[in-house]
């Protein structure tokens, strides 16, 4: 059981404005440029350099603040090389065990060898890594530490993980650059940065998981999301748009080749262009580019990932092919009158959505492909459509990642102000989307009733209208499963500090009720915003220096002796079977051959890890033995936790859930479904310890502490 535990020590101002260019009426008649216009130029050029130092400063600021917890918390600089190893739980491990593996190899080729040929994540089976995995990230790192003179001065494991620390540079950076596209002004991009700042137990994760996966992608989607931004701009000029074009192809290349979740990511994107496109928000011809992105971007990472038949069969391939299609289909599709235009909408998703399934069952039939089965049944039970008992989808669905996002997150976001602010902004830029909406599909200039507010006309930018529904899509998402909370809440920030500080959004409010003036919404639009800033730093800057003080230290002195152990005393080809989480680690740390680890998105994989998984369940010691031997497995690592589990309640624990797909009656009080039996045998790891007879002719103790009992397996012939 790992813990943390106290360590042992010995006795501005800004007021920016719009950077749009000047308009017509600073130029007189003939021709010559008014005085004010060419300090109107040095203002905002002075203004545009004054927020890009503070962007970047705050960007590096998040740096070292997450660089300094993470020392803090661990004390990384101090504890030994397999401690640092055994501090990268369960799937982070086994990434970081990729690098590591590079970096150890004779040669650069030889290392990538290892991994396209690799027979020691899986026993018995030789898998490639580039294929399975995303962990080009991994490489690359690897091939930069080897051929950069730094060898005497970083280790590997430093280099790694200020790399990491210097993406969240880049996170904030890119969420401070979109709220300043969106508003235009760089205190709106400041206000952003440092509620993700202020929130960070919110936004993000990368301290004490530095090798997810996540915390690799998310800075990519966000600078392809300011990308987007940017180019839904009006007025660009061609060479503009195509540079945008290639900074979002290439951030959303990236944010692919990083996360086995970027389809699913990506296909919320698509559904939001989608809806914007249909609604006659955005620009055509944008959309459509976007689309295409999209969809290289994920068919460049799929050739790089040797046509991962996943890739190919995602739905969101299939869905940005069914929308081009569409659209060649129904070419009059944004004209006629309210009616006619909503009866050919309606159509137009039906077609859309009947081609998607279409295409990608097609797909999905020719590749064979059944990869991404769990997580419709996870998604199918989780919604409600009918009880399972499929052991993946219940894993699933019993850990409290996925679960609903807790009530407590939306306090401690509350505290900040954000989500007052975040709730306000969403009410009226909603509010506008809808007139907006109903004024593009009625086709006609303002309807009855907007003529009746024609003192506050409302208007929606197209990167405005973008972001809006981005932020509704993934707060659903959010509000849905908690481990995709990191998705909104950094865009929350962003959304919130654009409202704050959006002259649109005050102007509008201001004229609705009869108190507009320029003086007094530009007041109103840097006052309220400094005024947040200013109570953000009272509350929440002496925690902050509170936290960077805090020193802890590192301890789990049983899993750092399983570890040592296995390192003395079992040959180098020596198979483990064990729990997913804690193989990751043994991979890591020693450097043996698993039966089974965290990366789940393999059918084959699955199947494996519930037959291995038996050591928890009601099986007789030969049936354990049997499945064990057959996956090649030479030792057994049983996890008392596991075994005698009380973090999850009865019915999630992992033996209940082992329980009920074998049939058995769960242990415990409480209700059984009807037709689950008792089983013949008592549960394995608790039996096990008794040393009887029958279980010692196949299984001997050669370790065990407080948490963890090693057993050999005997070698019948």
């Amino acid at each position: 059981m790992t813990t943390v535990r106290q360590r042992r020590v010995e006795k501005g101002t800004e007021a920016a404005g719009d950077h749009q260019p000047s308009e017509e009426k600073n130029v007189k008649p003939d021709g010559k440029i008014l005085s004010d216009h060419t300090g109107g130029k040095l203002w905002n050029i002075l203004s545009i350099t004054v927020g890009g130092i503070v962007a970047i400063s705050l960007g590096l600021l998040t740096s070292v603040y997450v660089a300094t917890l993470h020392e803090n918390d661990l004390w990384f600089s101090n504890i030994k090389e397999v401690e640092r190893e055994i501090s990268f739980r369960t799937e982070c491990g086994l990434y970081y065990s990729y690098y590591k593996q590079m970096i150890q190899a004779a040669s650069i080729q030889q290392g990538l060898h290892g991994l396209v040929y690799d027979n020691k994540t899986e026993s018995v089976r030789t898998i490639n890594i580039l294929e399975r995995m995303n962990v080009y990230q991994e490489v690359f790192l690897s091939i930069l530490y080897r051929i950069l003179p730094i060898q005497q001065y970083l280790e590997p494991v430093y280099f790694y993980i200020y790399t990491l620390f210097g993406l969240q540079a880049v996170y904030v950076i890119a969420l401070y650059v979109t709220s300043w596209l969106l508003s235009g002004t760089w205190l709106s991009g400041l206000l952003a940065a440092c509620w993700y700042i202020t929130n960070r137990i919110d936004t993000t994760r990368v301290e004490f998981t530095i090798p997810l996966r996540e915390n690799w992608a998310l800075p990519f989607f966000a600078v392809q999301i300011a990308a987007i931004t940017y180019l839904l701009r009006t007025h660009l000029q061609p060479v503009q748009e195509k540079l945008t074009l290639m900074a979002i192809f290439i951030a959303t290349f990236l944010f692919s080749l990083t996360w086995q979740f970027n389809q699913f990511m990506m296909l919320i994107q698509a559904l939001a262009l989608f809806i914007l496109d249909c609604f006659d928000m955005l620009p055509t011809a944008k959309v459509t580019w976007l689309y295409i992105i999209q969809i290289s971007g994920l068919l460049l990472v799929c050739v790089l990932q040797f046509f991962n038949s996943m890739i190919l069969g995602s739905l969101l391939i299939s869905f940005n092919a069914s929308v081009l299609i569409a659209r060649t289909i129904q070419k009059n599709l944004k004209k006629g009158g309210l009616l006619n235009r909503l009866g050919k909408l309606i159509l137009h998703v039906l077609l859309v959505l009947c081609l998607t399934l279409l295409i990608n069952k097609f797909i999905k039939k020719i590749l064979n492909l059944e990869s991404d089965e769990h997580i419709f049944k996870f998604l199918k039970a989780k919604f409600g459509f009918g009880a399972t008992r499929d052991f993946d989808a219940n894993l699933y669905l019993c850990e409290e990642a996925f679960g609903l996002l807790p009530l407590n997150t939306f306090s401690r976001l509350s505290d900040t102000l954000l989500f007052y602010v975040y709730v306000f902004v969403l009410f009226l830029m909603t509010l506008a989307a809808v007139i907006v909406a109903f004024r593009n599909l009625s086709g006609s200039n303002p309807v009855q009733f907007m003529e009746k507010m024609e003192e506050c006309t409302i208007t929606l930018k197209p990167d405005a209208a973008y972001n809006l529904i981005h932020t509704v899509l993934f707060g659903c998402l959010a509000l849905s499963t908690m481990r995709m909370k990191y998705l909104w809440t950094s865009h929350m920030c962003v959304f919130a500090s654009f409202g704050l500080c959006s002259t649109e959004v005050w102007k509008v409010i201001l004229k609705c009720i009869h108190l507009y003036t320029s003086q007094r919404m530009h007041a109103i639009k840097y006052s309220i915003p400094i005024i947040a800033l200013l109570y953000i730093s009272h509350k929440f800057w002496p925690g902050i220096m509170d936290e960077l003080s805090e020193l802890r230290e590192f301890y789990d002195p049983d899993t750092v002796e399983l570890m040592n152990w296995i390192k003395s005393n079992t040959p180098n080809t020596a198979v483990f079977a064990g729990s997913m989480q804690l193989l990751a680690g043994v991979k890591l740390c020693t450097g043996r051959t698993l039966t089974n680890h965290p990366h789940y998105e393999d059918k084959n994989l699955r199947e494996r890890t519930k037959q291995i998984y038996q050591i928890y369940a009601k099986r007789s010691p030969e049936d354990v033995y049997r499945i064990l031997r057959s996956f090649g497995t030479d030792y057994v690592i049983l996890e008392d936790s596991i075994c005698y589990e009380r973090r999850h309640s009865r019915g999630c624990r992992l033996r209940d859930l082992l329980d009920v797909a074998n049939g058995h009656i769960m242990d415990g009080l409480g209700e059984n479904e009807p037709d689950l039996k008792p089983s013949l045998y008592p549960r394995f790891c608790e039996e096990i310890k008794k040393n009887l007879p029958s279980y010692t002719i196949h299984f001997t103790r050669v370790f065990q502490n407080k948490t963890f009992h090693v057993y050999k397996l005997a070698k019948h012939k």
